[in-house]
């Protein structure tokens, strides 16, 4: 990728975080009915969304792109910006944050011991999940202040990872073939393991939401495969319409939020048509 690329994608992501300042917060004086369990799990993501970003900044900053170095700073603002509305999610639920658990310091420390590449990878295990973890919660919530949390932070995980997948498809190219084979079946280990993890902390969570372990474990590491072998392959997946799009409920209304913006609206030009496919069906 060259460096207009990136440049594209700094402007993409500070497109994003002009239109979060000019649609505003919800209203969390509305205060949010969550269950005890949807609590747990997001006490957990939004630990998992709070780290300063620094290890991750520094080795991008070792790039000769600069540009690609700025636009990671901005898309760690955007994880810090989900910490945030998780945070007040949860104090409109009357909850806390928590400040430690034992599945974050593992992942962080996972990736602070690993170079650019395998920690992007580690990242990226951990992206797909999040988009698959928030979709479920935008559409299983009963909360509408919950849902427009979920619905905000999915938009922009959906950026995330097919930002993170460019630069992705770049690092493994590097590989002989036999070797980049290789790599991604450990990497696609790698997420079998984690979802087994993430179904077992989040599993009742994920009932709340109407969407069963199971079908969890079973939507993420087939979606994730999907997407390991279009970053294999150099290519991607056609881009179906964007999960972050208001979807109909059963009444037949909108989502509850209609500030949300389209995915497709923010992306760099030509990214929209030809990156993975990042979207699934809402589990039935």
């Amino acid at each position: 990728m060259d460096a207009g690329q990136y440049a594209e994608w700094v402007a993409c992501f500070e497109r994003a975080a002009a239109r979060r300042v000019a649609d505003g917060d919800p209203d969390w004086d509305s205060g949010a009915d969550l269950d005890g369990a949807v609590v747990r799990s997001g006490q957990r993501f939004q630990l998992g969304e709070s780290g300063d970003g620094a290890n991750l900044a520094s080795k991008a900053g070792r790039d000769r792109d600069g540009s690609y170095c700025a636009a990671v700073r901005l898309f760690i603002a955007d994880e810090q910006d989900h910490a945030r509305l998780l945070a007040a999610l949860l104090a409109a639920a009357g909850a806390p944050v928590i400040s430690r658990h034992w599945s974050d310091a593992v992942f962080v420390r996972l990736r602070r011991a690993l170079g650019l590449r395998l920690e992007l990878m580690v990242l990226f295990v951990a992206e797909f999940i999040a988009l698959t973890y928030y979709r479920a919660f935008r559409d299983g919530a009963e909360a509408p202040l919950a849902v427009q949390v979920a619905a905000r932070i999915l938009a922009d995980e959906e950026r995330h990872v097919r930002f993170h997948s460019q630069r992705l498809r770049a690092a493994l190219a590097e590989f002989a073939p036999l070797t980049r084979l290789a790599v991604c079946w450990a990497w696609q280990l790698l997420m079998v393991g984690t979802a087994c993890v993430v179904v077992i902390d989040h599993g009742a969570a994920l009932r709340r939401f109407g969407v069963p372990r199971r079908r969890f474990a079973a939507q993420v590491i087939t979606g994730f495969a999907a997407a390991v072998t279009s970053i294999r392959r150099g290519r991607t997946g056609s881009a179906s319409r964007p999960s972050s799009e208001p979807r109909a409920d059963q009444s037949g209304t909108r989502d509850r939020d209609p500030a949300i913006t389209r995915t497709e609206e923010l992306l760099p030009a030509g990214v929209a048509g030809d990156q993975i496919a990042v979207t699934a069906e809402r589990p039935s």
